[in-house]
């Protein structure tokens, strides 16, 4: 009986993400595919173990559990080292090797001086943190001189974000999409051998019963975002944690609107939220790359408090030899006029969480 509840009830849950619907009931489950994956091959192996009068039911039921298995591992198998991963060796035209960290440091989170240790330790050309309050950012002045390049946008509402760079930022701006106090940061920077590319830093709200209700401004900015790095003609990046995954259709949107790639590809899923709750532990921190963006090294970083784990790469820029079009997927018409519906639906969405 129990391998039928359990059964019952994975399956419901995998099959609830594909109801198109912004509330967050429908959209978090979308969040623990690799849970719903895992507790579902073992409540098939167990079944098959512990269950001694096999009836025509319980293969009806394991049909369906197999069946739903391959929906997920579908889904999870480009975040595999199994899958090829999108990489090239630096020629005499590739920029050299720029590196940086990104981190959610949860604005609660009073050890200051483990995350600058973790600065120093680690020495990135950049840096970028998001809950950043006021307190964190009197604590991140630390940093002021030897990361002289800096952008800081102090918020006491969960969505304050810092920026600091030992590359030059060529120009900066603060965008607000979808809420007056939703920043994302769009910085044109130049690496110190003359190369040029854009980075953008976001933290999109998230849908789930203590914060907002749906899903409406997370997918609205994010696509927002998309739209913009599409008109750029250097290089890109888009960092940060975008309380999204990346099998998600809005996800899936982004890289289609933006044309980036994931970076996750044939490297690993990097699960960096709850920090504290291995089980409960999903990859919602993100990178996006251009073609011309070369992945030399991804992974996430120590525990210094947070509820993330901070996330590090370093990559080159290669503009003469983009061998990576092949991973970039294009635009149905149709998708183009729902990407236009939820970003208006974001910037209409009005929050009752934030003050």
């Amino acid at each position: 009986m129990l391998f039928y509840i359990f059964s019952i009830l994975i399956i419901v849950s995998s099959l609830i993400p594909l109801v198109q619907n912004s509330h967050w009931f429908f959209r978090v489950f979308e969040f623990g595919k690799v849970q719903l994956f895992v507790l579902l091959v073992l409540t098939s192996l167990l079944g098959l173990i512990l269950t001694k009068n096999k009836e025509t039911l319980f293969f009806v039921v394991l049909g369906l559990n197999l069946l739903t298995i391959i929906f997920h591992a579908k889904d999870l198998f480009p975040y595999t080292k199994l899958h090829a991963s999108p990489n090239k060796k630096k020629t005499i035209y590739c920029s050299e090797t720029i590196s940086i960290i990104s981190a959610n440091i949860y604005q609660d989170n009073t050890s200051y001086n483990k995350f600058i240790n973790l600065i120093e330790k680690h020495n990135p050309d950049i840096f970028f943190t998001m809950e950043s309050n006021q307190n964190w950012e009197n604590a991140l002045s630390h940093f002021d001189i030897s990361y002289p390049f800096h952008v800081k946008v102090a918020l006491e509402n969960t969505y304050g974000i810092h920026f600091y760079s030992r590359l030059k930022i060529i120009s900066h701006q603060v965008h607000y999409f979808v809420a007056d106090d939703i920043p994302s940061i769009d910085a044109k920077i130049e690496s110190k051998d003359g190369f040029i590319f854009n980075f953008f830093g976001v933290h999109p709200p998230p849908p789930s019963p203590t914060e907002e209700e749906n899903a409406k401004e997370r997918d609205g900015e994010l696509l927002s975002v998309a739209k913009v790095v599409k008109t750029k003609q250097d290089p890109c990046l888009v960092v940060g944690d975008f309380n999204n995954v990346a099998w998600a259709k809005s996800s899936l949107l982004f890289r289609k609107t933006s044309e980036l790639i994931d970076a996750r590809i044939g490297r690993g899923l990097f699960s960096t939220f709850h920090a504290n709750y291995w089980f409960f532990r999903f990859p919602i921190d993100l990178l996006f790359h251009s073609t011309d963006v070369f992945i030399e090294e991804l992974r996430t970083l120590s525990y210094f408090g947070s509820d993330h784990f901070p996330i590090y790469t370093s990559f080159h820029i290669n503009k003469q030899n983009s061998s990576q079009e092949e991973l970039i997927d294009t635009l149905e018409q149709h998708e183009k006029k729902e990407i236009s519906q939820m970003i208006e639906e974001g910037i209409n969405e009005e929050s009752e969480n934030r003050e």
